[in-house]
């Protein structure tokens, strides 16, 4: 069942999605090489701890840590470690959420550090225009999968991946809600969308083949089959009666 959210609620998921677009703001200032993954997470998680919310990642479904933090071929579920430093050429995709009051919110950002092909920036910055191409069809009276669709009809021209086993959700008081979103073609239109309805609306582009992995020695980690990079860019959105609501920038 998909939740239309009341306007007390969405004044709640307003004021999560715009602490977790500060807390990626402060994170991304202090990526350079040599830094830990773990380093990083800790410094969102301390921003979180002092605006008095609560990380929505941490211990969910028991990830044991506040942020999701994936390098290179990675897609998605990246641990942080404290002994995994980036270096240059690498990119890190940082995924996370913040709890305020009981309601959730969902970002992820693909970072560059230093320097990396046109090729690497060219699929991080498709990546994100892709989110927004579709958005552009998260409207009242519209339906789910014009988004997927949208989105899929920006990327395939390129050539790239599109993760078909990891997809968006709805968002709210759980950090995934129905329904689901692919990234990819529908031959369905979906459900209908409707004023109030809240999404995690999140592409994930592979450089290379869309086939992933699934870690069995750490039980998170999703990396791309072929090893070649991947980008993820995500916000939360709100269903309005005219142009969605970004509420994570």
């Amino acid at each position: 069942m998909i939740i239309v959210k009341n306007d007390n609620e969405i004044e709640c998921m307003r004021e999560a999605g715009k602490i977790l677009a500060y807390v990626h703001e402060e994170m991304a200032s202090i990526i350079r090489v040599g830094i830990s993954t773990y380093e990083i997470s800790e410094y969102g998680f301390k921003i979180i701890k002092k605006k008095g919310c609560t990380a929505s990642f941490y211990k969910l479904y028991d990830f044991p840590e506040p942020f999701c933090i994936s390098l290179n071929d990675v897609v998605v579920h990246g641990i942080p470690d404290r002994h995994t430093f980036l270096k240059d050429g690498d990119i890190i995709s940082i995924d996370g959420g913040v709890c305020f009051k009981g309601y959730q919110s969902d970002a992820a950002r693909t970072h560059i550090v230093g320097n990396v092909s046109n090729e690497i920036k060219d699929l991080v910055d498709r990546t994100k225009k892709s989110f927004y191409e579709g958005i552009k069809y998260a409207r009242d009276g519209n339906h789910l999968h014009d988004i997927s669709n949208a989105i899929a009809n920006y990327i395939e021209p390129f050539g790239y991946g599109i993760v078909t086993e990891l997809v968006g959700h709805g968002i709210g008081k759980k950090v995934h809600e129905d329904p689901e979103i692919p990234n990819f073609k529908q031959n369905t239109r979906g459900p209908k969308l409707l004023r109030g309805m809240t999404l995690a609306i999140e592409p994930m582009i592979n450089l290379g083949v869309s086939d992933v992995n699934f870690s069995e020695e750490d039980g998170w980690t999703v990396r791309t089959n072929d090893g070649k990079v991947s980008a993820h860019y995500e916000n939360t959105i709100l269903i309005t009666d005219n142009e969605p609501e970004i509420l994570t920038i």
